[in-house]
């Protein structure tokens, strides 16, 4: 049994908050994007938050140090669009493995750092930005963007790459259409089979809207079935909700579910302009309300969220049991 196992029986684990709202503040420029390495790079780079895993690595430790200070257990890796397929956007396909190795490393250095209890380093392996379920075409529904082999072959190379770096856990995470995220199971499995070893997964999905369903149009109860026949250490939702939205579908798959159970919701909806206005001590709130009904093992936060706002989701967490693995 690994490390994270026996701590997640023991205490409620606090994930940490976003990676790219960190990142935008220090308002990098496409030089900055580029480092000396890609000075030259024929194509934009500006925006492959991904990439300054390897040309502004400091940057990255320091909101991985940031999370932990503030009482995180678990770090994600800056991986979320480490796939061939989320990198053809930037013509840096060729990078994904080293860009994967390096964010775990760098991860991985950070959270030796902290010697009070173990810390965690979390893959962060993302949706991708193509469906597998679905033709992005509306005048031809039978046509799809990407395959579940394509899916398959880009995640496997990233899981490699992420375990190599020394994550704990594999986290598939923001899961908008279960097909692309069974395809990140499937690699998974390949993997663990191939090296023989154990590495525990999370899964985390996306209720997109009030409709109460992933953008593949399934419930939190179809989501669970699709996904539950793999070994998996926990099963949550992100993003797209604030904790207060996302209250209700916890609650459902607490019905339904004897695994452990994660959330970390937005800093509330955004708002005109895109950006999130909720204060720590608001999402505090509304957390405790999470706590209080016994709903999570895992929690943290997702877009627009800070140190500030994991220090406090931390502080009220720590005043909690985790939730008990039996059906409400």
């Amino acid at each position: 049994m690994s490390k994270i196992q026996d701590a997640i029986k023991e205490r409620i684990l606090v994930l940490d908050g976003a990676m790219g709202t960190m990142l935008q503040r220090n308002n990098f420029s496409e030089e900055d994007f580029r480092g000396e390495r890609f000075k030259d790079f024929p194509h934009p780079l500006k925006g492959n938050n991904d990439l300054l895993s390897i040309t502004q690595p400091e940057a990255v430790k320091q909101v991985h140090r940031l999370y932990f200070q503030a009482g995180a257990d678990i770090v994600e890796t800056n991986t979320f669009s480490g796939t061939t397929i989320g990198m053809a956007d930037y013509h840096l396909e060729d990078l994904v493995y080293e860009l994967n190795y390096q964010s775990a490393k760098i991860a991985r250095e950070v959270a030796d750092e902290f010697t009070d209890r173990p810390r965690f380093v979390a893959g962060s392996i993302g949706p991708t930005n193509r469906t597998a379920s679905m033709s992005p075409d509306v005048n031809d529904p039978g046509f799809r963007a990407v395959t579940f082999d394509d899916l398959r072959i880009a995640y496997k190379q990233q899981v490699e790459a992420l375990i190599d770096g020394g994550c704990d856990v594999l986290l598939v995470e923001t899961i908008f259409d279960t097909l692309n995220a069974k395809a990140a199971l499937f690699a998974i499995e390949e993997v663990k089979e191939e090296r023989n070893l154990d590495i525990p997964v999370m899964v985390s999905g996306t209720i997109t809207d009030a409709s109460g369903r992933t953008l593949s149009g399934q419930t939190v109860e179809a989501f669970l079935i699709s996904i539950q026949h793999i070994d998996l250490l926990s099963v949550g939702f992100n993003c797209a909700l604030g904790a207060d939205q996302l209250k209700p579908y916890l609650k459902r798959l607490a019905h339904n579910t004897t695994l452990n159970i994660s959330a970390h919701p937005n800093a509330g909806l955004p708002n005109a302009f895109g950006q999130y206005d909720q204060t720590p001590e608001e999402m505090q709130a509304l957390i405790k309300e999470y706590l209080q009904d016994n709903l999570v093992n895992i929690i943290g936060g997702c877009c627009g969220t800070t140190p500030e706002h994991i220090k406090a989701i931390a502080d009220v967490a720590k005043d909690f049991q985790p939730r008990s693995l039996e059906l409400t």
